[in-house]
Parts: C-alpha cells; sequence; structure tokens
C-alpha cells in the first residue's frame, strides 16, 4: 500500500508531536495492520516522563504504545492464516527462535527480542504497522479491536495467575488495582479462583475493582491492610497473593498475609529497583516467590476467556482519547490518576 501515515513521536521529556512516514510494506512472513486502538502503558508514562526505564535510554524522536489491536489491509505472499479484513491484536515481542530460552518454550525470556516502544525499537502509536503474521492473533466476531488492544496487559495478568498455579478453592489478594492489577484479578477469577481480595489507597481504582467482580475491597489507606486480610479470612491467611504496586509496604504485607506454605507472585517493578523485605517470615512461612516478565504462550487463551464472556476488558477502560489528542492523553494519565484507570488512544475513524 503506498502513501504517508501519520506517527504520533515523542519529541522530549513530556513532549509529544506529529510527524509523517511512509506506509510500511509488509515482509514475505508479516501482515500491514491498520491500527486501531492502543492502549496507554504504564511503561509508555515512564519514557514519557523521564524518558528512561533503566537501561532503555529513549532517544527522540520515538514511537511510544505497545498495547494494539486492528484490522488486516495487506498480507505478505507466505501468510496464509489471516487475510485482508481480519481483526487482531498484536503481540509486540518478536524473539529470536533459537536461544536457549526460546527452545524450552521460555521465549519472554530471549535476550534479543525486539519489541514495540522498548528504545530503540518504535512503538505502534501510528495509523499503520507490519508485523510478524504469527504475532498477530485474529479476533472472534463477537471481539473488537478495543478489547483486542486490551489482550496484551491481560496476557501479563494471566501469565501472573498462571506463574501462581491458580486454581479453585484458593483465595488470593491482589496488591494494586491499576489496570494490571484489575487484567489479573480477572484473570484469576476466569482460572475459578473465586475468592479475590483488592488492596489499593485510591477510590476510583477500588470501585472498579469491586465493579469488576472482587470479592472485597481495602483501602490501604484507611485500614491496616494485614489487620483486613486477617479479618476476612478469619486469620487463616492468603493462599496466593499477587503484588502489581511494586511498592515495599505492598510487598511487605503480602508476606504478612499469605499462609505458611503460600505463594507471592512479583509483577510490579519498584522505583528504586530494591526492596527491604522480612526475609525470615517468609522462610518460617515457607513461601514460594515467583515472578512475572511479561507474558509467553498466552494471547490464544485470553482472547477466548474474553470471548467466552470471562473476562470484561471493556470494564477496566475509563478514557479514550483520539491520536490528535495524543498530548493530552499523556499528560492527564499521569496528572490525573485518582480519575483515570486505563487509558486508550483510538487511531483513525
Amino acid at each position: 500500500m503506498d502513501g504517508k501515515m501519520k506517527v504520533a513521536i515523542m519529541q522530549g521529556i513530556g513532549k509529544m508531536g506529529f510527524i509523517e512516514r511512509d506506509i510500511p510494506t509488509p515482509e514475505d512472513n508479516e501482515v500491514l495492520v491498520k491500527i486501531e486502538n492502543v492502549g496507554i502503558c504504564g511503561s509508555d508514562l515512564h519514557y514519557y516522563e523521564s524518558g528512561a526505564i533503566g537501561n532503555y535510554v529513549v532517544k527522540p524522536p520515538f514511537v511510544l504504545g505497545h498495547e494494539a489491536s486492528g484490522t488486516v489491509v495487506e498480507t505478505g505472499k507466505n501468510v496464509t492464516h489471516l487475510k485482508v479484513g481480519d481483526k487482531v491484536a498484536l503481540e509486540p515481542g518478536k524473539t529470536c527462535g533459537h536461544c536457549e530460552f526460546c527452545r524450552e518454550g521460555k521465549y519472554n525470556l530471549c535476550p534479543d527480542v525486539v519489541f514495540f516502544a522498548t528504545p530503540p525499537v518504535d512503538g505502534v502509536f501510528q495509523e499503520y504497522v507490519a508485523h510478524e503474521a504469527d504475532l498477530c492473533f485474529k479476533l472472534p466476531d463477537n471481539m473488537d479491536t478495543l478489547e483486542g488492544a486490551l489482550i496484551e496487559p491481560l496476557a501479563v495478568g494471566f501469565h501472573a495467575a498462571k506463574q501462581g498455579n491458580a486454581q479453585a478453592g484458593q483465595t488470593a489478594v491482589v496488591f494494586g488495582a491499576g489496570c494490571i492489577g484489575l487484567v489479573s484479578m480477572m484473570a484469576l477469577k476466569a482460572m475459578g479462583v473465586s475468592t479475590v481480595y483488592v488492596v489499593d489507597v485510591l477510590p476510583n481504582r477500588l470501585a472498579k475493582a469491586s465493579e469488576l467482580g472482587a470479592t472485597a475491597v481495602i483501602n490501604g489507606k484507611d485500614a491496616d491492610t494485614v489487620e483486613a486480610v486477617n479479618k476476612l479470612t478469619g486469620n487463616k491467611g492468603i493462599d496466593l497473593v499477587i503484588e502489581t504496586a511494586g511498592t515495599e509496604a505492598t510487598t511487605r504485607q503480602a508476606i504478612s498475609v499469605a499462609k505458611k506454605g503460600g505463594t507471592i507472585v512479583l509483577v510490579g517493578y519498584s522505583k528504586s529497583g530494591e526492596l527491604t523485605l522480612p526475609i525470615s517470615l517468609a522462610l518460617d512461612k515457607e513461601l514460594t516467590f515467583k515472578t512475572v516478565f511479561r507474558y509467553r504462550h498466552i494471547y490464544p487463551m485470553a482472547i477466548e476467556a474474553v470471548a467466552g464472556g470471562k473476562v470484561n476488558l471493556k470494564g477496566i477502560v475509563t478514557n479514550i482519547y483520539q491520536l490528535d489528542d495524543i498530548q493530552r492523553a499523556m499528560d492527564e494519565s499521569i496528572h490525573n490518576k485518582k480519575d483515570i484507570v486505563k487509558a486508550v488512544v483510538k487511531v483513525g475513524d
């Protein structure tokens, strides 16, 4: 497809703008996707606000955005499982396929992954993208591309639940009711965990957690979280804890509320990268710690869960912006966290 496309770029810290680029041409094993919806992720906001995450440093002009979905408008000659007109969710990371991690099926740990919006790789706040066809997952007729864009964060939630070996009969608590906390809660429930408590300090996020099916919510600012959980469980403790807030306080609380022999899954990144924790208590309880880095082999099950009505992805969306409003979308997502739970950028008509 010939022509130009609009691309939203990060021009510097806290500054967005637009340029035109050629519409890309798909390679033989790729498809060209007309992007329709892109979720704003916490990593996008971190790059926008500080210019770097660890060793990944933004060099403007840079394209943010990796939670994407759209419609196939052109296919490479070797692509047989997708056709023009198919709605697809894009898995944003292309791995090498031959390292020890890829060979073991743990491709999310591939050291040579090329991942949207991870410097120096551009993201998808733009009108079109050419992407590996095997990383474009067809959406069923009863799903739209708004839900498709949110399959990426939902995949993180399902991976966290799977890392914790979530199963029916357990009690669980999720620390943090942002996007990842909410999708983790919904993933737990979809996997059969009927009792899921959610902890946060922002009332709007706790209200959203209740709306989406939390068994009970705890405002950690107004109540002693450990006491509240103990009261809810009759002092039995929690089988499975998923920590998405990334703070030392909540991680310490996770260790305190976990039942002996329980499991804690660490998902949230701390701003400092380091935590001081009561390891003696963890040893006394013989806790199992698991961690999460993105996801692997999750998209099909996540799509099936949404299509089957087990997960209400649209329910987490509080704000939708047009691509032309990308500056406002980024600024409000940073400065209005008390109201915005999950923002999505709508690209095109």
